[in-house]
């Protein structure tokens, strides 16, 4: 029989590639969506890939009564990636109460759900803002959290802070926490990608987005920033690099490898990239140009960060893989689709 996992969030953008690779390594989906952030019509790009459409339920996770009558009516559930969040750095500054409403209700009720419903397993979708600006690069996971630069980045670091006490409370439950860094591109049958409504709070579909003639130019947020070329480094992983992460994750902790009941790890490349190397590397893999003009600074973003993954690479056995020329050129085959 196979394992059953509940995927939250998971016609989001990582969300659905990491759907794809739990069914094509033989486990059966749930989706939690709110469609909050996303389309329906993402079922239809999972089952082309993976010849599976997942059951899919929309709920509000926030929600106690709906979280509650989720769990009530779907059973067998081993395991649980957690996804489902606001996620937009900018819109968190302006809305911080909707952000700590939505992700740390949803959180906790899942929690809940899992002592009352005896799930053991939960893998949490966290973040590298929980660094902050670090005082030394790269990030190991011995790097010290610091004050979030923004509220998005703060629910993440308390919601680790609430998965290791929950940890601590409930030796029956294990839990591992990713911290991730700028996920990008797309599937590479271009049937799935990121797909932002309205305006893309991240680079990616903004730059493709200006290629393709949607917008009139991508704005660079500074280029006085403390770098080789004055403008902000991050470490850019593929999404389905990222998604992989996940399910190594899901069988470690079905497997019982854990070192302790709450875990925590980098998920990144290890190499950090500047937004004009970001260009740069785009126009080298797809021949197109990208409309860009350098503006002010964005409030909430930092000046760099990229992670050291030599412990997530030994301990999880899993490595990043794809390079950004081809991970660039997936996200601009997912444009064109689109377009289309």
């Amino acid at each position: 029989m196979k394992n059953k996992v509940l995927v939250t969030g998971g016609t989001g953008f990582i969300g659905s590639h990491t759907v794809v690779e739990l069914q094509n390594s033989g486990y059966e989906v749930v989706i939690a969506d709110n469609l909050s952030n996303s389309k329906i019509e993402v079922l239809d790009g999972i089952e082309a890939i993976s010849g599976v459409r997942p059951l899919f339920e929309k709920v509000d996770l926030s929600k106690e009564n709906e979280c509650g009558d989720f769990f009530k009516k779907h059973a067998g559930i081993k395991a649980i990636i957690h996804f489902a969040a606001s996620k937009a750095v900018g819109e968190s500054v302006e809305k911080p109460l909707l952000y700590y409403r939505n992700n740390l209700n949803s959180l906790m009720n899942i929690l809940e759900a899992m002592k009352e419903f005896s799930i053991p397993n939960l893998v949490f979708s966290s973040s590298c803002t929980v660094y902050g600006q670090p005082d030394k690069l790269p990030v190991t996971e011995a790097t010290p959290r610091k004050e979030a630069e923004s509220p998005y980045g703060n629910t993440k670091t308390i919601c680790e802070d609430i998965i290791r006490d929950t940890a601590k409370a409930n030796a029956q439950l294990k839990m591992i926490a990713l911290r991730y860094f700028n996920p990008i591109g797309a599937h590479p049958s271009a049937k799935i990608g990121e797909l932002p409504l309205g305006v893309p709070n991240n680079l990616i579909p903004f730059l493709t987005q200006t290629v393709a003639g949607m917008r009139p130019e991508l704005s660079v947020f500074g280029n006085d920033y403390n770098t080789a070329d004055g403008s902000c480094i991050r470490d850019y992983i593929n999404v389905v690099d990222l998604a992989k992460a996940h399910v190594v994750s899901i069988g470690r902790l079905l497997e019982d490898k854990q070192k302790s009941n709450y875990e925590f790890f980098n998920v990144g490349t290890g190499k950090g990239v500047s937004v004009l190397e970001i260009i740069e590397s785009f126009e080298r893999a797809t021949g197109e140009k990208v409309p860009h003009k350098i503006v002010g600074r964005r409030a909430g973003d930092i000046e760099q960060i990229y992670a050291d993954t030599s412990f997530s690479n030994r301990e999880l056995g899993w490595k990043s893989g794809k390079t950004l020329d081809e991970t660039l050129l997936s996200a601009w085959n997912w444009q064109l689709a689109l377009n289309k």
